[in-house]
């Protein structure tokens, strides 16, 4: 069985199961980008890393997995470990959220952390579907095909989803100036 390297392509052995040193080098290559999506969804850094911290949890007692894109594999883990939570707790997030910013960084910076961070609070004001649709299309880059298999949902949903949300985030974005 074939796991490790962050290249496209690795892949973890079908229905075989997966040893501590698999998901411990599926770890190593994934759970930061898998936790900024955590975190992009649900806009809380701590929930972020429980979330997928669970996911990792939950691939150690699957008696089988199979996956030929290890990425997109975890992605959809995540993705849907965030839906379980329940839109009711993604509502509560909190609008000012720090998404992997450091802990030295001040409130007022200026720059890519300041942007970053409207940006991130601009995301939180959108409904839930609105916020998935924008973070898998134009943060993970997905097709909208793709986007639509993951949310299990038509290409038509994603299509509304995606222009409703990019303009409500520019109005956001228009009015929070700072």
């Amino acid at each position: 069985m074939s796991v490790g390297g962050a290249a496209a392509g690795t892949e973890v052995g079908l229905g075989r199961r997966l040893t501590a040193e698999d998901v411990e080098r599926l770890f190593e290559d994934h759970h930061r980008h898998l936790v900024r999506l955590a975190g992009l969804l649900t806009g809380d850094g701590d929930q972020a890393q429980d979330l997928v911290a669970d996911v990792f949890a939950a691939l150690l007692r699957k008696p089988r997995v199979a996956m030929d894109d290890p990425r997109a594999y975890l992605r959809r883990c995540v993705v849907n470990r965030v839906a379980s939570a329940g839109r009711r707790s993604l509502r509560r997030a909190t609008i000012g959220a720090r998404i992997d910013r450091p802990a030295s960084s001040s409130a007022s910076a200026e720059g890519p952390v300041a942007e970053r961070d409207r940006v991130g609070r601009a995301l939180m004001q959108l409904p839930g579907r609105q916020r998935e649709v924008i973070v898998l299309r134009h943060f993970e880059d997905l097709s909208e095909a793709q986007t639509a298999a993951l949310l299990g949902v038509p290409v038509g949903t994603v299509k509304s989803a995606n222009a409703r949300g990019v303009a409500a985030l520019a109005d956001l974005l228009r009015e929070d100036p700072t």
